[in-house]
């Protein structure tokens, strides 16, 4: 049986506001480390957890494709993306988009 809308299972993508409140949601979900060069990086895959921190999307946009040039610039869509799987961190339910076409999805 297929999901009704009010139905749809929570996640896997995830819209945040802006880069700060994405990186926000991941640390404050155990979901980052400190590199050996002290960046902040996602923990992407554990026996619990799959995470694909994408950021920015872009649509649309044209090219010449004899010389690369921009006919039509690609839009920035609104927020800054996340696709996760696994137990759903608290506070995450009010990011969660379902969107009919994804960019990038799991395999």
């Amino acid at each position: 049986m297929i999901p009704m809308e009010d139905e749809l299972p929570i996640g896997p993508f995830f819209r945040f506001p802006d880069e700060e409140t994405g990186w926000l949601a991941l640390a404050e979900a155990g979901l980052t480390t400190i590199s050996e060069d002290d960046k902040l990086m996602p923990i992407t895959a554990s026996h619990t957890h799959a995470l694909d921190v994408i950021g920015p999307i872009y649509a649309g946009g044209s090219y010449d494709p004899e010389t690369g040039d921009v006919i039509e610039p690609a839009v920035l869509l609104e927020g800054w993306h996340i696709n996760y799987l696994g137990p759903l961190p608290d506070g995450w339910e009010q990011y969660a988009v379902h969107p009919k076409r994804p960019e990038r999805v799991f395999a």
